[in-house]
């Protein structure tokens, strides 16, 4: 069943590949927690079960350690998702999970830092004419010029960059596979062309084969999430900053826009929180309007100079 749900979120959901990663660790869980209980069926899990999963969740166990509210709410809800689907799919009579709320959550403004800060922050890479100084500089630009999540970072291509003016964008990918076009400033464009043609090839040369993926790790191999973050908070702490995320270098590219004038529907658009670019406008349209986020952008973004 557990199986048949998960293929439920990726075929017809299209959940992105990390959501569908941490539903299945949640619900791995879940299931040792239903057996622990001596619950063997669908039909036999009562709403205490899953209440005293939700408990188990908060104040952890002899396997698990207590989760934060924003995970454990992550996995309430993956919980709800399979008892809906097991109704749904008449192997259950009852939702035992029908009344059962997530734990809520504290919600902190995320925080922006200065420009000032940024630019101390890139120009901390790592020592200079190094190759992967050259792609830290690169990332890190993208990741504040782009307002990039950094899945979406690590999951660009070679081919998703146009360093071409006037164009000078990057195809983003973000959640369910949604791509959007979002411009690039000359700083940011001038960073990722010294990266593909001066260090790049030297990183691709360590791997075992020829990949797409743009950022490279230090054995030629796609750089992951993970490295990604380490990248970021070595140069944070080369720089004298405390705190910086991924998350933060996007709040700050939101901030920073606003503050220099660009109107909140163009900064949703390029965050991919909305799009009035669909395959229902017409392509003059669509050039239209993204010619006139460019505009924007330049104006607005610290940046975003052309």
């Amino acid at each position: 069943m557990l199986s048949s749900y998960l293929a439920h979120l990726a075929g017809e959901r299209g959940l992105a590949a990390n959501t569908l990663a941490s539903y299945r660790r949640d619900l791995v869980r879940y299931v040792e927690h239903l057996k622990n209980r001596g619950r063997v069926t669908f039909g036999e899990v009562a709403e205490a079960d899953v209440t005293a999963f939700l408990a188990a969740l908060r104040e952890g166990d002899e396997t698990h350690r207590a989760l934060v509210a924003s995970s454990a709410a992550r996995a309430v809800s993956a919980v709800r998702g399979l008892h809906r689907f097991a109704l749904r799919e008449g192997v259950s009579g009852h939702d035992p999970a029908l009344r059962i709320r997530p734990p809520r959550q504290l919600r902190r403004a995320p925080r922006a830092i200065g420009v000032a800060e940024v630019e101390r922050l890139i120009a901390a890479a790592g020592p200079a004419g190094a190759p992967l100084t050259l792609r830290n500089r690169a990332l890190l630009e993208l990741l504040y010029g782009t307002g990039a999540r950094i899945s979406e970072a690590v999951g660009l291509a070679v081919d998703d960059v146009d360093l071409d003016p006037p164009a000078r964008q990057v195809r983003l990918r973000g959640k369910g596979g949604q791509a959007r076009a979002v411009p690039l400033g000359r700083p940011a464009g001038e960073a990722l062309d010294a990266y593909l043609a001066r260090a790049r090839p030297d990183i691709a040369a360590h791997g075992r084969g020829a990949t797409p993926g743009l950022f490279l790790n230090a054995r030629g191999g796609r750089l992951t999430r993970q490295g990604a973050w380490e990248v970021l908070q070595a140069a944070a702490e080369r720089a004298g900053l405390a705190g910086v995320s991924p998350h933060m270098l996007r709040h700050s590219f939101a901030t920073h826009l606003l503050d220099g004038g660009a109107d909140v529907r163009v900064v949703q658009e390029l965050l991919g929180h909305a799009s009035v670019i669909t395959s229902q406008v017409s392509a003059p349209a669509a050039a239209d309007r993204l010619r006139e986020i460019r505009e924007i952008y330049a104006a607005a973004h610290p940046r975003g100079r052309r």
